[in-house]
C-alpha cells in the first residue's frame, strides 16, 4: 500500500512513459524537409564562399571585338583595357589593386580606360591603397572619368589624385588620338554640386568623320551618346547586378547591365567591374577587366 503501491509493483514515479519522439516518430516528409533545409544552408554558404573568393582573387579578363565603321585600317586590332568599379577600401586593398594592375598590363593594351568608382573612402585614407595604379602602362596612355562614388567623398581631391598617378582626366572633355577621338563625361552624381555630364562641352566641334569612343561611368547616358553620334560608349557602374536583388535593380535602372549592345549606330559596352561594392561577394556576375579589340571595316 501507500505511495509505492502494492508489493512488487514499480514505484509510480519510476514507471516508463513513452517519450514524445517514440509516440510520434519523424515523418518521412519532415525528415526530407529538414534535409532540404540543411542542404540549402550548405549550398548558400558554398555559393557565398566561392563568390567571395572570386572577388578577392581578382577579376578575369574578357575579350570582345567591336567593329567601328569609321576606324581607319591602320588602327585595326587596337586594344582598349576597360577597368571600372574597383571600390578599393577596407576589404579590397593594396594587394588587390596590385593584382588588377598586373592583370591589365599583362594584356598589353594600347590604351587603358578607367570609368569611375575607384574607391570607397577619402584620398587621405586610401592613398597607399591606390598607389599601385601608377603602374598602369599603355602606349596611348591611361584615361579616367569619375563615377558616383567619387562624389560620395571629395571628387576634386580624387581627380587630383588620379592625375598624380599618371592618368589623364576627361571631365566633359576629349582628346584627339592618332586614329580616333576619345571623350569622357562627368557622372550624373555631379549634378548635386552643379556639374554632371556635358556632352556639348565634350563633343561639340569635333570632326564627325572620325570614330569617337566615349567614357562614361553610367550606361544610362547612352541616349545622349546616340544624339551626339558617338560610335562606342564604354561604361561600368552596374556590377552586372553583383548578387540578388542587385541584379533586379540593375535591370530596372540601366539600359544594359553587362556586355555589348547596339543603340542605333552607337555601340554600348558595359563591364561588370573589377571589384565589388559592400560585401566582397558576387553571385552569377563575375568581376572582369574587358579588353576591347577595335576592328576597322575600311579595307581590312
Amino acid at each position: 500500500g501507500g505511495a509505492w503501491g502494492g508489493r512488487g509493483s514499480a514505484p509510480r514515479a519510476l514507471r516508463r512513459v513513452p517519450s514524445a519522439r517514440a509516440r510520434a516518430p519523424l515523418s518521412r516528409r519532415m525528415l526530407i524537409s529538414r534535409m532540404a533545409a540543411g542542404a540549402t544552408v550548405l549550398t548558400a554558404g558554398a555559393v557565398v564562399g566561392i563568390g567571395t573568393y572570386g572577388v578577392l582573387d581578382g577579376p578575369m579578363v574578357r575579350r570582345v571585338t567591336v567593329p567601328l565603321a569609321k576606324l581607319p585600317a591602320q588602327a585595326h586590332g587596337l586594344r582598349i583595357a576597360l577597368v571600372s568599379d574597383l571600390h578599393l577600401g577596407p576589404a579590397l586593398g593594396r594587394g588587390f589593386c596590385e593584382r588588377v594592375v598586373r592583370t591589365v598590363n599583362e594584356t598589353r593594351p594600347d590604351l587603358i580606360a578607367l570609368v569611375g568608382d575607384l574607391t570607397d573612402g577619402s584620398v587621405a585614407d586610401l592613398r597607399a591603397e591606390t598607389e599601385p595604379l601608377a603602374g598602369f602602362s599603355a602606349r596611348l596612355g591611361t584615361f579616367f572619368v569619375p563615377g558616383n562614388h567619387e562624389y560620395y567623398s571629395d571628387a576634386d581631391a580624387w581627380l587630383d589624385r588620379v592625375g598624380e598617378l599618371g592618368m589623364r582626366v576627361l571631365l566633359n572633355d576629349r582628346v584627339s588620338l592618332p586614329d580616333f577621338d576619345l571623350a569622357g563625361v562627368d557622372d550624373p552624381a555631379g549634378s548635386t554640386i552643379g556639374r554632371g555630364p556635358d556632352f556639348a562641352a565634350a563633343l561639340d566641334g569635333r570632326d564627325t568623320e572620325r570614330a569617337c569612343v566615349l567614357l562614361a561611368h553610367q550606361p544610362v547616358v547612352v541616349h545622349d551618346s546616340v544624339r551626339y553620334g558617338v560610335d562606342l560608349q564604354l561604361s561600368g557602374h552596374t556590377h552586372g547586378g553583383q548578387l540578388w536583388p542587385g541584379n533586379l535593380l540593375a535591370r530596372l535602372a540601366n539600359p544594359t547591365v553587362a556586355g555589348l549592345e547596339l543603340y542605333g549606330a552607337t555601340a554600348l559596352y558595359v563591364t561588370r567591374g573589377a571589384g565589388a561594392w559592400g560585401p566582397p561577394v558576387r553571385v552569377a556576375a563575375p568581376s572582369d577587366i574587358t579588353v576591347l579589340e577595335l576592328a576597322s571595316l575600311q579595307g581590312v
